[in-house]
């Protein structure tokens, strides 16, 4: 049914408003009493009940930052099944992001490209809605993902980091530092270990007791992610989030006119998915057992969540799939998971 609608309607519309459409019905979900009735439906088997970070997760597999990034949907979010819900990107000066349009659909590689730009209400308004729903006696993990402000110099970087860490982290259940995104000038270069080590460093202290996360490019060369993963471990992190969107554009089913045509930013969705896997493995083997590895990019199916957990992960993280499969996806692959693993 949703893919009739997909074909007819969806994909005929701009993809960003597609999903300004999609969010105020994603709301009405996790409103009572239409949560309770969706819920039901949606609940994950028990058996994908997951220990990680210091806290239960009803299900490995949740939403990745991008989806909900002012905090308005993760009840929602929650009700249609997702184990948790990592909101954001979040920074500390509230912005509009990048030029319209940022957002485009690959349909013949169930894929996205996105120049969103960090577009956000600003960590202080994350950080208000994020205390509203901890006050929710049901409710999911809730992730909080930064980065920097567009208008702070990369010199600058640390104390915005920090500034929206003071601000997001005593109400999130997890913080994550993304230093990753290709769509913010200079960004990426904080993955440089000189850089993040200060970085990293700051906002650990910052977020006290908060567990704190860094989410990592799949562009690195498999040096620099040895890197990253052994300095996460050394600065005390919890975790790391592999991995993030890709600037390459190889193996795409899509005519490269049409690819060009789309310009600059970072791409989602089943190309990304033997990378992701490749950095996964790459960063498990880097790290202690205990150590906690969110796996993210081109995940599709229960069987790809159950891959990656074979791999190593300890959660699982998806979003592109969710604009091609529709509001029952979780559902799907809880299902499907839960079917695995019996």
């Amino acid at each position: 049914m949703y893919r009739l609608l997909f074909d007819l309607v969806l994909r005929r519309l701009d993809p960003e408003n597609a999903h300004h459409l999609a969010m105020p019905v994603i709301r009405l979900a996790g409103r009572r009493p239409l949560s309770w009735i969706v819920r039901a439906l949606t609940r994950p088997a028990p058996q994908l009940r997951t220990e990680a970070l210091g806290l239960v997760f009803d299900s490995p597999f949740g939403v990745a930052a991008g989806f909900d990034k002012n905090a308005v949907a993760a009840m929602g979010l929650h009700a249609l099944g997702f184990g948790h819900i990592e909101v954001g990107t979040v920074t500390a000066i509230a912005q509009e992001g990048n030029p319209r349009p940022r957002l485009f659909r690959l349909v013949a590689d169930r894929a996205l490209i996105n120049r969103m730009g960090f577009n956000n209400r600003g960590a202080a308004a994350a950080a208000e809605r994020l205390r509203r729903l901890r006050s929710r006696s049901s409710r999911p993990v809730l992730g909080a993902n930064i980065g920097k402000s567009r208008v702070v110099d990369v010199a600058d970087a640390t104390a915005d980091y920090v500034a929206s860490t003071r601000l997001v982290a005593p109400v999130a259940d997890y913080l994550v530092v993304n230093v990753s995104s290709p769509n913010t000038p200079g960004l990426r270069g904080l993955q440089a270990a000189e850089t993040l080590r200060p970085l990293l460093e700051a906002v650990r202290d910052a977020a006290g007791r908060t567990p704190l996360l860094v989410k990592i490019a799949p562009d690195l060369a498999d040096d620099e992610i040895d890197g990253i993963a052994r300095l996460a471990v050394d600065a005390g992190l919890a975790g790391l989030v592999a991995t993030n969107t890709t600037i390459s554009r190889d193996g795409l089913s899509t005519d490269a006119a049409s690819v060009e045509a789309m310009g600059a930013g970072g791409l989602s969705g089943a190309p990304l998915k033997a990378r992701s896997l490749e950095v996964l493995r790459r960063v498990r083997a880097a790290v202690p057992p205990d150590f906690c590895v969110i796996a993210a990019g081109g995940v599709e199916t229960g069987a790809d969540v159950a891959e990656r957990l074979a791999a190593g992960a300890t959660l699982v993280q998806g979003y592109t799939a969710f604009a091609y499969r529709g509001p029952f996806w979780a559902r799907q692959i809880n299902r499907e998971l839960a079917r695995l693993t019996a």
